[in-house]
């Protein structure tokens, strides 16, 4: 493309040069020949108007005098009737200009110049004709290039951007080059490139959500069927195989959820559920891997609530704090359920170490962790409690307190049971 454009502009200046070139060309050697032939005729009358006066005063009239009145520099023939032929200068050789001048007595004065000064000024003025020609030609030279350079140069850029979107380097370059129709392109590319980067970061994240969230229930549903396996009593293989397809359920809402969140965070599917069931069903399978640990998971604080949001979810973010606890926590976990105003709130704390000062409010950014783990967990629980209008903080760093915070069903007062603690 480079090639083309330079090689169109400069026929394109080639063509205006021949064109007005050979126009000038003409024009010029035209104005040359007219002027050397007024200059040799006007010498001629002024030759003559000189032999008139000096014959009309009766003064003599020879070559030297006549040269030095009319400063003549050409070669001059007067012939005066009567009288020899009288010249001035050298005759010139070759093709001449000659002019010609008759005076009030009869004479005839010739004056005759060389036509080779004519042709060695129409040289000049083709030598200048021609320089100023090459002079053009290089300027356009110049200038189709740096023209093809600003035009191939953004397609150049164009063309890589778009080669390393296919190779699956999504970062924008966010560089523009001036030509409205190249930026067009560029605004898309850029446009296309962050689309295609945030599809690849939520579909790493995805599996990466994926893979964290599905690891707690993935494990409870093997150590079910590892019962069902070793019971003998069928009356046991019915009640573990009752659990294990309960957490079969469990296992395909979260990755229900994982896709639903992928694809809109903020599509929540919330309803009024039985808080104390959430929980209970979240104590009752974590008490196993307590128990393991040699530690405890005990519940308190109000019962009979409800509240609103996605069971599912809910199940989920508690299954983050408690799973956080028992990795990163020590003694025993309570569960402590309480309302704030319109809120039902579900706080989680242990008796461990807590969270590192320096880490605060970041303990929910994703890949943030004070004990080398994945910290995805609690960044995926916030999430989830946020998809149904909830929210999940860190109310105290020492010892750990976090809270669930849910919008409550309000509920006549008479249906409200009181506070009583549940281990």
């Amino acid at each position: 493309m480079r090639r083309r454009l330079i090689n169109s502009t400069l026929a394109v200046v080639l063509v205006v040069i021949s064109v007005f070139g050979v126009s000038l060309v003409i024009v010029e050697t035209r104005t040359i020949t007219s002027t050397a032939q007024e200059r040799v005729d006007t010498e001629a009358v002024r030759l003559a108007s000189i032999v008139d006066s000096r014959l009309i005063g009766g003064e003599p009239v020879n070559p030297d005098i006549l040269a030095e009145q009319s400063g003549a520099k050409r070669y001059a023939q007067i012939h005066i009737p009567g009288r020899d032929t009288i010249e001035i200068g050298t005759r010139p050789e070759g093709d001449v200009i000659r002019g010609l001048a008759e005076g009030e007595r009869g004479e005839t004065v010739t004056v005759e110049e060389s036509r080779s000064t004519v042709t060695d000024e129409v040289g000049r003025t083709l030598l200048i004709i021609g320089a100023v020609a090459l002079l053009a030609v290089i300027a356009a030279v110049l200038l189709a290039v740096r023209q093809a350079n600003k035009l191939t140069s953004p397609l150049t850029d164009l063309a890589e951007t778009a080669e390393r979107l296919g190779s699956g380097d999504p970062r924008p370059r966010h560089k523009r080059y001036g030509v409205p129709e190249l930026d067009r392109v560029a605004d898309v590319l850029d446009a296309s490139a962050e689309r295609i980067a945030r599809m690849l970061t939520a579909e790493r994240r995805l599996a990466a959500d994926a893979s964290h969230q599905l690891r707690t229930p993935l494990t409870a549903l093997s150590m079910r069927l590892e019962e069902v396996a070793l019971a003998d009593d069928l009356h046991t293989v019915k009640e573990e195989a009752t659990i294990a397809l309960t957490q079969v359920e469990r296992l395909t809402d979260v990755v229900q959820r994982l896709l639903t969140n992928s694809r809109d965070p903020r599509s929540g599917s919330a309803v009024a559920f039985d808080l104390d069931e959430v929980v209970k069903q979240q104590i009752e399978e974590w008490r196993p891997a307590y128990r393991s640990a040699g530690r405890a998971i005990v519940h308190s604080g109000k019962q009979g609530m409800r509240a609103v949001g996605t069971p599912g979810a809910v199940a989920q973010v508690l299954a983050a704090l408690i799973e956080n606890s028992l990795m990163h926590g020590g003694g025993t976990v309570a569960l402590r359920t309480r309302v704030i105003g319109n809120q039902s709130v579900i706080e989680v704390t242990d008796e461990g170490p807590g969270v590192p000062a320096d880490l605060g409010a970041r303990i929910f950014e994703r890949a943030v962790s004070g004990r080398s783990s994945t910290g995805i967990g609690l960044a995926v629980a916030r999430d989830l409690a946020e998809a149904d209008g909830g929210r999940l903080e860190l109310l105290q760093q020492q010892p750990p307190v976090f809270a669930l915070f849910l919008s409550r069903e309000v509920r006549s007062v008479s249906d409200e049971p009181r506070d009583r603690p549940v281990r």
